[in-house]
């Protein structure tokens, strides 16, 4: 939530005070970003029509 700025102001805040005061938690912070930035550069793909017969005929024999 923190890296995406989905949380509460008061949490940003505190979350911003443990990272100064921990360099453990600011390099994994670090480390979280940058997974984030070089997901968001992926370029998904769709399912082959092939898996997609695939998953809706096993969800129709599970009923």
């Amino acid at each position: 939530m923190y890296v995406y700025n989905d949380c509460s102001q008061a949490l940003h805040k505190a979350i911003d005070k443990a990272i100064q005061e921990d360099i453990e938690l600011k390099d994994k912070l670090e480390t979280i970003r940058r997974s984030v930035a070089q997901l968001d550069k992926l370029q998904l793909k769709s399912p082959s029509q092939q898996s997609i017969k695939a998953i809706l005929a096993y969800a129709k024999s599970n009923k």
